[in-house]
This record gives structure tokens, C-alpha cells and sequence, in this order.
């Protein structure tokens, strides 16, 4: 398991810094999430779908989580 900053510079080839960093959201796995970005959303918690394996995706989904786009 990597750390989220190092899959944010291998999947964008820059760090997590960004002057509109206020524009984006966090995850509570610390994920950021920027616009347009599949997240599932369960209560009043979002996760990045990329970034979970299918074991962690299908356990969200049996609690009724459900897809979104982020905005």
C-alpha cells in the first residue's frame, strides 16, 4: 500500500499541492477529490473509487452506497 501522496504524483505526475487546493476535497482515507471523479457516497462520507480495491468497493455497496460524479 502506497502512500497518497506518492499515487497522486505516480496518477498525475504532480503532488497534491495546487494553489486552488480549496477547490477539492478530501476523502476520509485522504484521497483528494477533484471534479468529476467516481466517488461512492454512504451516509455523509465519500470515497475515491480508484483508489479502493473491489473487496473494500463491494463491501460499500452491500452497506447501500451509492455512485456519484463529484462536483
Amino acid at each position: 500500500m502506497n502512500h497518497p501522496l506518492i499515487d497522486q504524483i505516480e496518477r498525475t505526475g504532480y503532488p497534491a499541492y495546487s494553489p486552488r487546493r480549496e477547490e477539492y476535497k478530501v476523502d476520509p482515507l485522504g484521497n483528494e477529490v477533484h471534479s468529476g471523479d467516481q466517488i461512492l457516497v454512504l451516509n455523509d462520507d465519500f470515497f475515491l473509487t480508484e483508489t479502493m480495491g473491489a473487496e473494500a468497493i463491494e463491501v460499500l455497496e452491500l452497506l447501500g452506497a451509492s455512485y456519484e460524479i463529484a462536483k
